[in-house]
């Protein structure tokens, strides 16, 4: 609705009230991509808040590298859906391109950042990855949330099957994830490899189920979303056809 509204403005910045600032020109730095005027959306590295565990590390480190890119299309055929990649707790939008992709989707459950970046690449424009804006961002998931977070990707991959027609997989991914995390664990902290191939399995379930939502009772997906709110009786409406409710 802001993105809507403010008219004035020419960038919009998305930060979440629990991300702070690695260093003050953090988003003077970020800004600077925006001199590329086909760059739609620029989003910044997340490092492991203080006291962060390994597994919670790891996470950071492997998705947000030390390396900035400027991806298009064309990445697609490098990394798949990972071309679209984009996180919303620290990012900025070129107003313009933002609307002329239509905004951010109103009913998605889910990753409303990446639905657009995905949009934006299909249009022509690009996305910057500025690894020298920095802030901390970082959670540490229990298994349950863990669950649920991924059942609600299963969910957005389902609903807007297209992003995977358009981009494709991101091929190898998660296998790449787990053997970088399990060869992180062995050098800082090995007790938590158990719980860490626990964690493997969990997702790959849970994202699982949420490409079967159509098959789940309403009720049933309320208790495995990370969302529960979204699965009101108003979803119906959006839930695709066949779907159980």
């Amino acid at each position: 609705m802001a993105a809507e509204r403010l008219d004035h403005a020419e960038i919009l910045v998305y930060l979440t009230q629990d991300a702070v600032m690695a260093n003050p020109d953090a988003l003077q730095v970020l800004l600077a991509a925006f001199d590329d005027s086909l760059v739609g959306v620029a989003y910044g590295r997340q490092l492991p808040r203080s006291g962060a565990g390994a597994i919670e590390a790891h996470a950071r480190n492997f998705n947000y590298s030390q390396i900035s890119e400027v991806r298009s299309l064309s990445s697609r055929d490098r990394i798949g859906i990972k071309a679209a990649f984009l996180s919303n707790s620290f990012a900025a939008y070129r107003r313009s391109t933002l609307l002329k992709v239509g905004g951010f989707p109103r009913n998605a459950l889910f990753g409303e950042d990446t639905v657009t970046a995905a949009k934006m690449l299909l249009e022509g424009h690009k996305i910057a990855y500025v690894a020298e804006a920095c802030v901390y961002h970082s959670h540490g998931y229990t298994w349950a949330q863990e669950f649920r977070r991924y059942f609600d990707i299963g969910v957005l991959h389902r609903r807007e099957r297209w992003l995977i027609d358009a981009f494709g997989k991101a091929t190898g991914e998660g296998k790449r994830f787990v053997v970088s995390q399990l060869k992180y664990l062995r050098d800082t902290d090995s007790s938590q490899i158990p719980s860490a191939l626990a964690r493997a399995g969990i997702k790959l379930l849970a994202y699982r189920l949420g490409q079967m939502e159509a098959y789940l009772t309403l009720s049933t997906k309320r208790r495995l979303s990370m969302h529960p709110q979204f699965w009101s009786d108003d979803s119906k409406k959006h839930a695709p056809p066949g779907s159980a409710i």
